[in-house]
């Protein structure tokens, strides 16, 4: 299977499409926290209550979303929760020339913002499961992946120039832009697209309580149980960590913001590389023991940042640890994704991955506001060393037994 074959024109659009609004959303990356602290003079708790709170009033928001994509064909649902985010991010700029921008208004765009992620994220992933054979999901995710990576690599640099030179609103321009053009995009991807009925719903309705079944599948399916659980453990204690290295190494190591945002853009080339490794050490060792082999090692890097000192040294410490954790993680997310939509029904991929998305962003939330209070008592770098041993332990949560059931049973 060549790397660069074609996957049809539906995926052309639809890869285009992610890539111009991957690199919006990287461009704006900590936009909101940035515009707290220097247009709003926001203090660091208010900050992390913003974090916090948005993600968490987000995902409660999508609950009830997760069942409604479920049974409606998913591109139109894409475009509107791209649009959604882009008349959102509007809102700020407008708000900001009329000297009218506040923190509320900050937190309300917040919230509908993470509550269109988590709707597109969930209709795309069904959406590309129909739109791509079966054998070549990887391949698709892996470009994915692969586009992710470039997109962090270039988008926070390029973005704090923006916001040095053109204002604070820059980039959140650009990324609202972003959304339009990816909002066009989808839309012209085309043809027809099918329409499930709500199987669980006697009134022929779909509920809210219907996206239950995404958590059923997600605990009973015996591979994504594990799997699950790790993800969730693993990305919120990773989260709960970076804002914490931010305030020590842009305050108690004396490091300038360039070269803290150097720290963090050269490290996404092993983003690259892994997800170029992944497709072809999956092909080789298969699917199962990539998972268990990447999932085991992206965990034993983070703990490493505990020990980040001054100077050149400390740079190369931090730049080393991300490398190893992002090449670990570009091997380990496509196989992921395409284990995930092939262990799952077709009439339940939507609810399932907004399940997982909810989970995801709930847990990093609680973990990012815990992990606050933690370094307010002990300081940032025994926090940061305690995720880092923490994670040490979440290889265990990953399916070390490979079961008879297989995925080609769902196909």
């Amino acid at each position: 299977m060549a790397g660069g074959r074609s996957l049809g024109r539906g995926f052309g659009w639809l890869w285009a499409a992610y890539a111009v609004s991957s690199l919006g959303t990287w461009l704006a990356f900590d936009a909101f926290s940035l515009i707290a602290v220097v247009v709003l003079h926001a203090g660091a708790t208010e900050v992390s209550l913003l974090a916090a709170s948005g993600l968490a009033a987000g995902a409660a928001l999508a609950v009830p979303l997760g069942t409604w994509v479920e049974f409606r064909p998913k591109r139109p649902v894409m475009v509107a929760a791209d649009l959604i985010r882009c008349a959102a991010l509007l809102s700020l700029p407008v708000a900001f020339a009329l000297d009218a921008l506040g923190l509320g208004q900050l937190l309300l765009v917040s919230v509908a913002v993470a509550a269109a992620d988590i709707t597109f994220n969930a209709a795309s992933g069904a959406y590309l499961k129909s739109l791509v054979p079966p054998r070549d999901l990887l391949v698709a995710n892996g470009r994915f992946e692969a586009t992710m990576w470039t997109a962090t690599a270039l988008g926070p640099p390029l973005g704090g120039a923006a916001f040095g030179m053109l204002g604070p609103m820059a980039t959140v321009l650009a990324n609202a832009a972003s959304f339009l053009l990816s909002a066009l995009g989808i839309r012209a991807i085309g043809g027809a697209e099918g329409r499930q009925s709500p199987p669980d719903s006697p009134s022929g309705r779909p509920r809210a309580r219907d996206l239950r079944a995404g958590w059923r599948h997600l605990l009973a399916e015996p591979t994504l149980r594990p799997l699950f659980l790790n993800t969730v453990l693993v990305n919120s204690l990773i989260m709960a960590s970076a804002p914490l290295l931010a305030v020590l190494m842009l305050g108690r190591l004396g490091f300038a913001p360039w070269q803290y945002g150097l720290a963090f853009a050269v490290p996404c080339l092993g983003g690259l590389l892994g997800s170029r490794l992944s497709r072809r050490l999956t092909a080789r060792h298969g699917s199962h023991r990539i998972l268990l082999a990447a999932g085991t090692l992206r965990a034993c890097w983070p703990v490493g940042l505990a020990f980040v000192g001054p100077g050149a040294p400390g740079l190369l410490l931090v730049m080393a640890v991300e490398f190893g954790l992002i090449t670990c993680a570009g091997v380990f997310n496509p196989v992921l994704a395409t284990s995930r939509l092939e262990l799952t029904p077709p009439d339940r991929v939507t609810r399932t991955l907004a399940a997982w998305s909810i989970s995801t962003k709930t847990a990093t939330a609680a973990t990012t506001a815990l992990w606050g209070w933690l370094a307010a008592l002990t300081g940032p770098r025994t926090a940061i060393a305690l995720a880092g041993a923490l994670l040490l332990a979440t290889p265990l949560l990953l399916p070390w037994h490979e079961h008879a059931r297989r995925v080609g049973a769902l196909k």
